[in-house]
């Protein structure tokens, strides 16, 4: 986020953070630095290389019972002469998904001592459940038993639908496995390798040291068991910390193999391309595993597996055709390994096709064993699978899908309502202005510096005039100093984080000393709604939203500039636990608070905006996240998108990239393309570092003012295609905008292609400029679909790249035929100024006609869950040659007054692209209501390979009403 200023912070700063700005890799651990991962890998390397390895882990066919959708059993994990019991229940969803836990019997029963005495809890942790899961774990009763003729195996036939038997689960009790197949073939496979470790408690046995002679070296330590490392079992010391791991080792790790499948997705968040690299060496493979551990990574760099701010354990395997996908519920740290085997490519082996199988191996520090299995088939059908448990994204605010102006920092009210003013002069249409620390006085949240924020009511005041939303930051550490009743009262009523002795806990961050509030305790969530009444947090209005920042959390002075494993949580779960979900936490509370400012608001409030930065899933419920302290550079524009993507397929769509680069200055071009990138993320903010050089639109003179400019007024042009998309988003869990392969799952060209999107369902095809001095863009078409310029209609077909112009002013946008999509073509200068105007609709012919969908609600309240909201679908049917509308909403309590309230809400024009050579401009029959009258239409001849165009001229009829327009 940002660096501090203070002289005083900066001095105590200077022996914690690093001096130049990029990633000081010595902060953060590799996998050999990390005691659990090195231990896991290790014992993958000794499976691989020993002669008859057998995996240690059975299970018990005596204590195997299906019953009412669930398998249970026990895994017998054998130990030299011991044997430790492992808690097993294989769960069949009514979705057709399936869930894998393994507990470990002894920490289930609190059967284990802990040292230090330590205060916390015994039991692996198991609570991730109700942070990340919201429904679809309904138990599919009608999953069967099935007879098989294998001896050591039990089959489950389970699935959709009124057979019920499209899935089958294979398990194999001796060594322990499961194959998840579909139809009969094999898709995710479980254990295949045998590198499933539960690290089971043991108590810590104290061993004499030998005396080492003077100018000897100690011999290393040796092994409890066979390929684990003991060094690290009982404490870890990194950067300074010690960690006293009261509980011992207690890791878990599975091998997950997807065979046929040689592409992988999702796990972000990472600085990486969308398409997962291989992670075990080899040319331009990663020698490190992807790790999930949510960092406060200052400066990170590209084309890495490092960790960054947020976490998603959620992969997809896709193949032509096929996808699948597994979740990996844990809230500790996570590393993935990634490797793929190709066999068949003998080229002598005429007519064998090579088939490639990724296998993945999932480590994690600590909690129980917890993944789910989704068998598609296709990647819609994963995604929406994925959304049924964790939630789909949260329907958010008009406004918030707009335009968002920020730095660090506006230095004052004067000087917020002086760039509002400028916004106005210049035209350039924006929605939301933000606030970064220093508006505070003295980083204390919930304050406002009485020298440059003097009259903070009469600035919101002003921008609530003009429509316009003012963004806040909010912050979880609390500053530790007197004077202060917020940080008093976290302190008198025990709300905040703990060490591991059980005191508070006290670390650095922005204000120097501060406290952290622990999130996860109830208590902290209704004293943290107080803190947001409008007679608290005075200056504040219903026009004022929050971001919350640091939130991993971010700890100056912590390992890993973040908090210590031993702290503890309520309930005395270690933060080792709950790390990953940490984040989520936070912007839950304050979700819930800006529901509860007012009580005259409570009756029907206004949807919350919080933006995060740490994330987990679940947090896709709550709001929108963006991709961190990037760089002013065009390679940092360049990986925006693949992030932004992978985002997207991994349920949480509402996402984006700071346009400009938060760190440096970019040049006039890249500052120029990178606002022609953002129109098209979900998520659209520009912002910028406190050193850098002011950069509003305004700012960049012509002919860049200008071009800007025209980016965002398309931005919000085509607000209700956004929207529109936002709404499907949130009601299947599709992707807002979308990366080739989850468009065209049969196109094995395009199943890595993640430098292109596709915005909704619209059709709309675009190719972000990423390099300087660029003046054309190669685009990929994967199919022989007609595709046409946004901008002049010159038509592209045929499968494959097509060189398309893109000049400074230009931002590539192709329209795939066979889509209709709304527009608002009035130029304003926010969203809430068009809720009256009225729409476009843009029909892209063709072969056999088009479809698309408009839905628009108050963009403002939950009303629409009460039904009031307009949703249509557009059909143009080609042999009939008509253009109809049809209403495709379920009506509700609120559906009559809101429809009514729209009636007046009109179709001003209809373009046609891609019409038959044929047409001549004259006049068309329009139909609504049971009445008749004619529109005019004007038909524009393209030419040098453009397209026909037609265009009808105020057909008269309203948006939210059954019409039709019969061209013929």
């Amino acid at each position: 986020m940002r660096r501090a200023r203070s002289p005083l912070l900066l001095l105590v700063l200077s022996l914690l953070l690093p001096v130049a700005w990029m990633v000081k890799h010595e902060n953060f651990k590799t996998c050999d630095q990390s005691g659990f991962c090195k231990r896991n890998r290790q014992y993958a390397d000794t499976a691989a290389s020993t002669s008859g390895w057998k995996a240690p882990y059975s299970l018990d066919p005596a204590t195997i019972v299906v019953k009412n959708g669930q398998l249970t059993g026990t895994i017998l994990k054998t130990v030299g002469s011991d044997t430790v019991r492992l808690p097993l229940t294989i769960s069949f969803l009514e979705s057709g998904s399936a869930r894998v836990t393994i507990d470990e019997e002894k920490r289930l029963s609190g059967d284990i001592e802990l040292r230090h005495d330590s205060k916390a809890r015994k039991e692996r942790y198991n609570e991730a459940g109700q942070y990340a899961l919201v429904d679809g774990l309904g138990l599919n009763t009608k999953a069967t038993l099935c007879s098989t003729a294998e001896k050591g195996t039990t089959v489950v036939g389970y699935g959709v639908g009124e057979k019920n038997d499209a899935f089958e689960a294979v398990i194999h009790h001796a060594p322990f496995s499961v194959e998840f197949k579909r139809h009969g073939t094999t898709q995710v496979q479980l254990n295949k390798h045998g590198l499933l470790n539960v690290e089971h408690w043991r108590p810590k046995v104290e061993k004499a040291v030998p005396e080492v002679p003077e100018g000897e070296t100690a011999p290393p330590p040796k092994p409890q068991e066979e390929g684990e490392d003991e060094s690290t079992w009982w404490e870890e010391t990194f950067g300074g910390n010690t960690d006293t791991k009261p509980r011992g080792p207690e890791s878990i790790a599975l091998d997950i193999s997807f065979p046929g499948y040689s592409h992988v997705y999702g796990i972000p968040e990472h600085a990486s391309s969308m398409d997962l690299k291989q992670t075990r060496g080899g040319d331009g493979n990663y020698n490190e595993p992807y790790r999930l551990y949510n960092a406060d990574v200052f400066e990170y760099e590209l084309d890495s597996p490092m960790t960054l701010y947020g976490s998603i354990p959620f992969m997809q395997a896709h193949r032509k055709n096929s996808t699948v996908g597994v979740f990996w519920l844990n809230g500790a740290e996570t590393w993935v390994d990634i490797v793929k085997k190709t066999t068949g490519s003998n080229p002598l082996s005429l007519g064998t096709k090579a088939v490639t199988d990724t296998q993945t191996h999932w480590i994690s520090e600590s909690g129980q064993l917890d993944v789910f299995v989704f068998l598609g088939p296709h990647p819609e059908d994963v995604v929406r699978s994925y959304g049924e448990l964790t939630g789909y994204t949260a329907m958010p605010q008009e406004f918030a899908i707009a335009y968002h102006q920020c730095r660090w920092n506006y230095v004052s009210d004067a000087d917020v309502i002086d760039v509002d003013r400028k916004m106005d002069k210049y035209q350039i249409p924006y929605d939301v202005i933000w606030l970064d620390i220093e508006y505070t006085d003295g980083k204390k949240y919930f304050t406002w510096d009485p020298l440059t924020f003097v009259k903070p009511e009469e600035m919101t005041a002003h921008l609530a005039k003009r429509d316009r939303k003012l963004v806040t930051i909010i912050d979880p550490h609390i500053k530790n100093t007197d004077n202060y009743p917020v940080v008093d009262e976290l302190k008198s009523k025990g709300l905040a984080t703990k060490n591991k002795d059980g005191d508070i806990y006290e670390g650095w961050c922005w204000p120097g000393s501060s406290h952290w509030i622990d999130c996860f305790n109830p208590a902290a969530i209704t004293w943290w709604k107080g803190l947001f009444k409008y007679d608290k947090f005075k200056g504040t209005a219903p026009n004022t939203f929050i971001w919350n920042d640091m939130n991993e959390p971010s700890v100056f002075n912590g390992p890993e500039t973040t908090m210590p494993k031993d702290n503890l949580h309520y309930g005395n779960w270690e933060h080792r636990d709950v790390h990953n979900i940490n984040g989520m936490t936070f912007q839950n509370a304050t979700y819930q608070a800006l529901l509860a400012r007012n009580k005259a608001e409570e009756k029907n409030p206004r949807r919350p905006f919080v933006l995060t930065r740490a994330f987990f899933p679940g947090s896709q419920r709550l709001g929108a996240m963006w991709t961190g302290d990037n760089l002013a550079e065009w390679s940092h524009l360049a990986a925006a998108l693949p992030m932004i993507l992978n985002q997207g397929i991994s349920g949480y769509p509402f996402a984006g990239a700071d346009v400009g680069g938060f760190f440096g200055n970019p040049s006039k071009e890249l500052l120029t393309r990178w606002y022609q990138a953002g129109a098209f993320y979900p998520f659209f903010r520009g912002h910028a570092h406190i050193d850098t050089r002011r950069r509003e639109p305004y700012l960049a003179g012509e002919p860049y003012t200008g071009i800007i400019t025209e980016a965002l007024r398309l931005r919000y042009a085509l607000l209700p295609a956004w929207y529109t998309a936002f709404h499907t988003a949130a009601t299947t869990g599709a992707p807002i905008v979308r990366p080739n392969f989850y468009v065209h799952p049969d196109d094995e060209a395009g199943f890595a292609l993640d430098d292109q999107l596709y915005l909704g369902d619209t059709g709309l095809l675009v190719k972000p400029v990423v390099h300087e001095g660029a003046d054309s863009v190669d685009i990929y078409l994967a199919d022989d679909t007609s595709y046409y310029d946004y901008a002049d209609y010159t038509v592209y077909q045929g499968k494959g790249s097509h060189k398309v112009p893109a000049p400074l002013e230009k931002l590539p946008v192709l329209m795939r035929a066979g889509h209709i999509f709304p527009r608002r073509d009035r130029p304003r200068r926010s969203s809430a100024l068009m809720r009256g105007d009225p729409y476009t609709l843009v029909v892209v012919l063709g072969k056999g006609g088009a479809e698309g969908e408009l839905y628009v609600d108050d963009g403002e309240t939950f009303e629409f869950q009460l039904g009031a909201y307009i949703h249509r679908k557009f059909v143009y049917e080609a042999e009939g040659e008509r253009l109809s509308s049809a209403d495709v909403g379920t009506k509700g309590k609120g559906t009559d007054r809101y429809v009514k309230g729209m009636e007046k809400v009109r179709v001003e024009r209809i373009v046609l692209v891609g019409v038959p050579a044929g047409w001549k401009s004259g006049t068309v029959k329009v139909t609504e209501g049971g009445k008749n009258w004619e529109a005019e239409v004007s038909v524009v001849k393209g030419g040098k390979g453009r397209a026909d165009t037609a265009v009808v001229r105020d057909p008269g009829v309203a948006i939210g009403r059954d019409w039709e327009v019969v061209f013929g």
